[in-house]
Order: structure tokens, then C-alpha cells, then sequence
């Protein structure tokens, strides 16, 4: 009953899925998924209108603040409209987390103001490749990868960060990614998904930790033998996968 292609839910699915199979790391990517889409949408409140639309100003609690249809807004956009096509039901729900990402991420962008939520961004790249370090397979590899790591002493750049007033997005993201990828390396033994197709795991994992959440807490599946099906093929790739691996060890 999957659909075929761009919207064939249950490839997207199975394809996340294989990558997420212990417990502990589906609840550390359900904790921390949806915050990297919120900070990233504040971080991009800052770039410029794509088109010249009617600004939308809102107020909350006094506050005022202006939403523009910018990459931030488009983006959201394509998000919400991918998890609809993907299931109505559950991808309304999601297409709504979106729209309050968007509408929440530039009210708090607002307040913060470009210096403390924009500024710092630059780091990121020092941080990605931290992140990066640690997804060894051994749990022991962590704190040497942190330590050793190449390009001018990153850790001691990263801890100069860090005041009473440091950069919002940037905290966020680290603590996010770093989550995740201590979740693959000391949890689920794999390598995150982006590292074989990025754009599919950035697309995927809002729209997966949600259906996760609404299967594992009201047994909720698009249709009827959703998840069986799901399942067969995550565990056929996985077997796929243990065996690849024996044969690079022997």
C-alpha cells in the first residue's frame, strides 16, 4: 500500500528507521530533533524577503514581531507540504509543529536580535566536525576524538564561547547534534543516517520521531500494516548491513 517515489512513506521510513533501532537513541532523536528544526529556522529569520509580500506583524505579551516569507518561511513550507503528501493525518499534525516552529523560532529571533542569535554561527563548522568525532564505534574513542581533534585547539575555542549571554542557536545546536551523535556511537553502533543520504535524514527525521511518538504512545500507523511492513524491511536492511560488516572484518 506505499506510495511510490518522492511520497513512498514506507521507504522513507524503513530508511530512517534502520538507522534508529535501539530505544535509547530513537528517545535522545526525539528529545533533540525538533529543536535543531527550531533553531534553524531562527537562524534563518535573518536572512532576507525572497519576495516582496506584505509583511505580517504580530504582538504577544506586548511584544511585536515581524515574520517575513523568507528561507526560513519556504522551507517550513516544503517541510509541511512533504509530511502531508506523506500521510494527511499525521502529516497535518506535523505541517502544524512546522508553522508554530516558524511563527515561535521568529518571535524568540525577534527578541533576541541579530547579534545574539546570529552572530556566532561561524563556529558551527568547528562544531559539525566535533560532532562528527563522535560517532566512533567505541563509547572509549569519545573523549580522546574531543581532545585530538585537528585545526588550532577546537575545544578550547568552543569552551571560550560559553558566558552568561552566549549565543543562543549556537548552545542549541550544539547540544542537539552532539546528543544525537553520542546516541549512534555509544547506543546504536551506526553511523547516522545523513552519512549516507543527507537530504533524505534531514527531510525524514522531524516527520519519523513524530510518528514514533504517536505509534509508541497511541499505536497510531498510517494504514493498517504500516509497521509490520515497515519492520521487515528495516530488518532486512540491517541483516544487509551485519553481514557487509563481517565481510569487511574477515
Amino acid at each position: 500500500m506505499g506510495k511510490y517515489g518522492l511520497i513512498d512513506l514506507e521507504k522513507h521510513f524503513a530508511f530512517y528507521g534502520a538507522y534508529h533501532s535501539n530505544s535509547i537513541n530513537i528517545l535522545i532523536h526525539m528529545i533533540f530533533v525538533w529543536p535543531i528544526f527550531f533553531t534553524a529556522c531562527l537562524i534563518l529569520y535573518f536572512t532576507p524577503p525572497l519576495f516582496s509580500l506584505p509583511q505580517v506583524q504580530l504582538s504577544l505579551f506586548g511584544y511585536g514581531v515581524v515574520l517575513f516569507f523568507n528561507v526560513g518561511f519556504f522551507l517550513g513550507l516544503i517541510y509541511a507540504l512533504f509530511y502531508i503528501c506523506l500521510d494527511p493525518k499525521a502529516g497535518s499534525l506535523a505541517a502544524l509543529l512546522c508553522a508554530f516552529c516558524w511563527v515561535a523560532s521568529s518571535l524568540v529571533a525577534g527578541w533576541l536580535g541579530f547579534s545574539l542569535a546570529w552572530k556566532e554561527i561561524r563556529h558551527l563548522f568547528g562544531i559539525w566536525i566535533l560532532a562528527v568525532n563522535l560517532t566512533g564505534e567505541q563509547s572509549e574513542s569519545i573523549h580522546f576524538s574531543y581532545c585530538a581533534m585537528p585545526g588550532a585547539g577546537i575545544k578550547r575555542r568552543i569552551e571560550s564561547v560559553y558566558s552568561i549571554d552566549t549565543n543562543v542557536v549556537l548552545v542549541s545546536q550544539i547540544v542537539c547534534w552532539t546528543g544525537q551523535f553520542i546516541g549512534h556511537g555509544v547506543f546504536e553502533k551506526r553511523a547516522p543516517a545523513l552519512l549516507d543520504n543527507l537530504v533524505q535524514a534531514f527531510i525524514m527525521a522531524p516527520f519519523f520521531v513524530l510518528l514514533e511518538a504517536l505509534q509508541t504512545s497511541f499505536g497510531y500507523e498510517p494504514y493498517p500494516g504500516f509497521h509490520a511492513s515497515v519492520q521487515a524491511k528495516i530488518d532486512a536492511d540491517m541483516k544487509e548491513w551485519r553481514e557487509k560488516n563481517l565481510k569487511l572484518l574477515s
